[in-house]
Formats: C-alpha cells, sequence, structure tokens
C-alpha cells in the first residue's frame, strides 16, 4: 500500500519543482534585463568646450533678380525675327527683335503723301487769299471816290475772308496729318526692340512667326535680368516676423548646396502679408552678390536670420539648464544650478549664461573649457547618444531648425 501512494504522491511533487524552477527563471530573466537598461533619468558626463553659438530663425524662400524687366512689344505684328536667345548676354540699347513693319511704313508714306497734297492746296489758297485782298483794297480806294457801290466792296471784303479761313483751314490739316505722321513713324519704330538695360535673358516665351495682339494685353517676348545681384524672397510667419528688421545679417543656403552659405542683410519687410493654407507669412526681401552667377532665379533657400552670435565662447548644453536660480540673476546673465566632477568629486555650482539656443547655451561666468558636468538623460538614452551629444556640444555652431552648421 506504501509503494502505491507513493506513485499517487509523486506527480504532485513534479509539478510543485517545475513552478518553482519557472519563477526562479523568470526572476534572473528580469534581473537580467533591468541591469541591461539604463537608469531612469541617468546622469552622464558632458565635458565643456568652446566655441561659437548663435541664436537664428530660419524661414524657406526663393531667389529672384533685383532688377529684371519684362521686354514687350507696343504695337501689333507678326515677329519676323527674334536676335538673341535664353542665356544671351546683352547690352543696353541692343536690337533684340523685329516685327513686320509693312503695315506700319504704308501707314506713314499714305500720310506723307496726304502732307504734300495739302500743303499744295495751302499753296493755291495762299494765291487765292493774295487776290482777293488786293480786290478787296482796290474797290475799298474806289468806293472812297464813288467809282464802286458799297456792295461790290462788301463782296470783295467777303472774299479776302473766306479765302483767308480756307488757308487757316488748310494749314490745320497739315499740323494734324504731320502729328499723324509723327505717330506712325512711332509705331514703326517700335516694330524694332531694343535692350532696356543690360543683362541675361532669363525668358523667351516668343517665337518667330507668331503674331502679337497689343490692343488687348502687352505682350512680353523675353525678360531681361541682371544676375550679378540677387533677392531672396523669404516668407516668414507672422510669430517671427516682428523680431526682423532692416539691416540685420543673414545667411543663407540653396537646396543644391547646403555647405556653402551665401551672406546678405535684409533689404526690405513688405507689409502685406500673404495667406498660405490658412497660415500668415510676410515676405522679406535679402540682397546678395552673384559675381560667379552660382545663384540662378527660382532656387529654393533656407534662409537663417541672426538674432544674436556669439565667438569663442564657453558653450555648455541646453539640457543642463533645468535648475533655475532667479534670486541669482545678474549682469552677467541667467543663473542656473549645475553639478560639476572635480578631482575630489561632485561639486554643485552656480553658472551664468547669456546667449541661449535650443541646444546649446553661452557660459559667461562659472564654467571653464575642458571641465566635465552631469546631464540627466531620460531613459533610453545610451552612450552612442551621449556622444553624439558631446560631439554637438563641441561644434563651432548650434543646428536650430535644421541649419547648417557653422
Amino acid at each position: 500500500m506504501n509503494w502505491k501512494k507513493a506513485i499517487k504522491q509523486r506527480p504532485k511533487k513534479l509539478v510543485s519543482l517545475l513552478a518553482l524552477a519557472g519563477l526562479i527563471a523568470g526572476g534572473w530573466y528580469w534581473y537580467a534585463s533591468a541591469a541591461r537598461q539604463p537608469e531612469q533619468n541617468a546622469q552622464q558626463p558632458i565635458t565643456i568646450t568652446r566655441g561659437t553659438i548663435q541664436e537664428v530663425v530660419t524661414a524657406q524662400g526663393k531667389l529672384e533678380a533685383k532688377q529684371y524687366v519684362d521686354v514687350g512689344t507696343q504695337v501689333s505684328g507678326q515677329i519676323k525675327k527674334l536676335h538673341v536667345d535664353i542665356g544671351d548676354t546683352v547690352k543696353q540699347g541692343q536690337l533684340l527683335a523685329e516685327l513686320d513693319p509693312r503695315v506700319y511704313q504704308a501707314q506713314v508714306e499714305a500720310n506723307e503723301a496726304r502732307l504734300n497734297s495739302l500743303r499744295a492746296q495751302l499753296n493755291q489758297q495762299k494765291a487765292q487769299l493774295t487776290l482777293a485782298e488786293q480786290n478787296f483794297k482796290r474797290n475799298r480806294d474806289l468806293f472812297g471816290v464813288n467809282a464802286v457801290s458799297q456792295q461790290a466792296l462788301q463782296e470783295s471784303e467777303t472774299e479776302a475772308a473766306v479765302a483767308r479761313a480756307q488757308v487757316a483751314s488748310i494749314q490745320a490739316q497739315i499740323q494734324e496729318t504731320e502729328s499723324n505722321i509723327k505717330g506712325n513713324q512711332t509705331n514703326l519704330s517700335f516694330t524694332k526692340i531694343y535692350a532696356p538695360m543690360a543683362g541675361t535673358v532669363t525668358t523667351r516665351p516668343a517665337r518667330e512667326g507668331q503674331t502679337l495682339n497689343a490692343n488687348q494685353s502687352a505682350p512680353t517676348i523675353l525678360q531681361i535680368a541682371n544676375l550679378d545681384t540677387m533677392t531672396v524672397r523669404a516668407q516668414v510667419a507672422e510669430a517671427d516676423v516682428t523680431k526682423l528688421k532692416e539691416g540685420m545679417p543673414v545667411y543663407f543656403t540653396t537646396l543644391g548646396n547646403t555647405e556653402r552659405r551665401w551672406p546678405g542683410t535684409v533689404r526690405q519687410i513688405l507689409p502685406a502679408p500673404q495667406i498660405v493654407n490658412e497660415v500668415v507669412l510676410y515676405d522679406v526681401l535679402i540682397d546678395v552678390k552673384n559675381e560667379d552667377r552660382q545663384l540662378m532665379t527660382g532656387m529654393t533657400t533656407q534662409v537663417f536670420f541672426i538674432f544674436g552670435k556669439a565667438e569663442n565662447v564657453t558653450i555648455a548644453p541646453a539640457e543642463v539648464l533645468t535648475r533655475r536660480l532667479t534670486e541669482h540673476d545678474n549682469e552677467s546673465g541667467k543663473a542656473y544650478r549645475v553639478t560639476v566632477i572635480t578631482e575630489k568629486g561632485r561639486e554643485q555650482r552656480i553658472i551664468h549664461v547669456g546667449l541661449q539656443t535650443r541646444t546649446q547655451a553661452e557660459v559667461i561666468a562659472g564654467l571653464e573649457p575642458g571641465e566635465r558636468i552631469l546631464v540627466s538623460r531620460p531613459q533610453g538614452q545610451g552612450t552612442a547618444t551621449a556622444q553624439n551629444n558631446r560631439a554637438r556640444a563641441g561644434s563651432n555652431a548650434p543646428r536650430l531648425n535644421r541649419g547648417p552648421q557653422l
């Protein structure tokens, strides 16, 4: 009977042993996993460096020529010849295009013929006026001695007045025709289009053989731009535009070359906003020299407005500025408490900072380059992140809003 009882109790003991082994394994796994995870808000040492820091606000922009002109035509007609193409460099006064001049040439010739006819009529009428005045003068003398009647005197006087009026009428017609000729000659001259300024042909929408109608709108034949000086038209949000002012230093990069920075200054802040997707944006114009012609119209730019800049200063990561001490603020700057690692151990120290960005701060007093401070990092940030932050803290400029590193 004892051996049967032992057989019945053996499965129960086996189950208990397996359960105990599972608990031990689970506890060991939890302990090993926890040991591998960094502590919540683990403190890591950061070395203080020296470099350059600047506070910027960024905006998107487009490049355009500062000086340009759309060359059109003041008369209608068919384009007979285009003498330039896109990319050509032109001088002021250079012939750009020619329209068919035959219609305007015919108008000039017709008015010139009419003018000649009127001048001939004028000479004839002047002769008639001379004769009428002579008859009137003679009849007036004869009337004084009762040699002619008063009616004959009045008729000769009327004939002289009519002849004088006809001369004046022909003279007015001659003046009108001369004016028409000047207008026709001007229109004829408009069939040859000259460059109003020196520059580069940037667009040429018209083609040879195309008929232009200047009566409905002013058709554009081509555009000439001076590419030596370009303008960035940056769109700045209404929250930042009040911080800008004319003459403020700026730099920008292009989409095709993010490494090169183009310096400039704010020339003008346009007062009228643009609303894009219910966002209020203001155009800010920045001029920049373009002697090497690397900048082209229509390029996309990332613009950085510099609000403050400090060179060769002590720099600390902004994440150490967690314990603000307003009672210790002074002319040196805002006060913060940090933990410094010294040869004797950890030391609590008050520092004063000046210029601040989202990632870095200028240390005015309390720290020196080479000293190490403790930075609290949230759970999940490991050694690689700390190394990246140390490298970023040692750079010569901050990255703010995806700006280029100085």
